[in-house]
């Protein structure tokens, strides 16, 4: 028989009461079996499902040696003003473990200022899961704006647009960019970044004192491929032209240069913000993405950066 929503919410409230006695009480599961009137196994469950479940938020605030060194190495080589190293798990194939972590403590420290701050977020899944990892905040004197359209090629909402995430857990003033993320002509773009709420949005924009931003690699499998916004034909010939990755569609070299070619002319985010007038971290990880977060780096298009051991050892080497 299928679980009825009591069924689940019970669950979920027991998982929570658990998750609290041994993380904030600081109970044994032992102990957290006798006051439930479980089965110590039980206890166990429910402990581990309020952090599958996101009731209990894990951080780690112990600095470890290996990832400080990394992160003042990556300072230096690259003139980072910032930089996080989170320890990498050479089993797991996911391409944000740790990194999203790290990323939603570092957007809640900007979160918890009390001078009023333009935040500004790109797209894709690291940011997104960062996001999920928030906790619900009231941040009513800062503002958030998009850098990038929240409609896909095919006219739906884009999957993986962080603004209206964020709002749900962010309570501030949210400034979405309403428009495709590419567009099919250079004309195109210019008339609907000469509408007005599109023309405050990107003003807004770039004004941003600090921004969270993904890096994308441009390969078959990359993400503008895959998610529809650029065809086989048009990667190869941006991969011909010299392409290292993209951030927020921006499509740039192995120098961090922003190439000029038809693709870029048809890409409707808002500029990169300049990292001379504020902070601009990415959140990236992965031996596939490693070539375009050097290039990023190298070009001044970050001035920090949030990463895992392995990818920060490749981007050393």
């Amino acid at each position: 028989m299928a679980k009825t929503r009591d069924d689940e919410t019970t669950r979920l409230d027991d998982a929570a009461r658990a998750g609290w006695l041994y993380y904030v009480a600081g109970n044994t599961q032992d102990q957290i079996a006798a006051k439930l009137g479980i089965s110590r196994q039980a206890a166990q469950r429910l402990v581990s499902h309020s952090v599958s479940a996101g009731l209990v938020r894990v951080r780690i605030d112990h600095p470890i040696a290996g990832c400080l060194e990394r992160a003042e190495s990556l300072k230096s080589r690259f003139g980072l003003s910032y930089c996080e190293v989170v320890p990498s798990d050479p089993a797991s194939a996911s391409t944000t473990l740790g990194v999203a972590e790290a990323c939603a403590v570092e957007m809640e420290r900007h979160l918890r200022r009390e001078a009023p701050t333009i935040l500004a977020v790109g797209t894709g899944r690291t940011l997104r899961a960062a996001v999920e990892h928030l906790p619900p905040m009231s941040c009513t004197q800062h503002r958030i704006v998009s850098l990038t359209g929240n409609i896909a090629p095919d006219g739906s909402a884009s999957v993986y647009n962080v603004i209206y995430s964020m709002a749900d857990q962010v309570k501030a003033p949210h400034y979405p960019m309403p428009l495709p993320v590419v567009v099919s002509t250079p004309q195109e773009r210019h008339l609907l970044h000469q509408q007005k709420v599109v023309e405050m949005t990107l003003q807004l924009a770039a004004k941003a004192e600090v921004t969270f931003v993904g890096v994308g690699e441009i390969s078959a499998t990359a993400p503008l491929v895959v998610d529809g916004f650029i065809t086989a034909s048009e990667q190869e010939d941006l991969i011909r032209q010299g392409a290292a990755g993209e951030i927020v569609g921006w499509v740039f070299d192995s120098e961090g240069r922003l190439i000029d070619c038809r693709f870029n002319e048809r890409v409707a985010s808002a500029p990169i913000p300049s990292t001379a007038r504020g902070e601009v971290i990415a959140a990236a990880m992965g031996p596939a993405k490693t070539p375009a977060i050097k290039a990023a780096a190298t070009g001044g298009l970050i001035s920090g950066l949030i990463t895992d051991e392995a990818t920060a050892d490749r981007l050393l080497g």
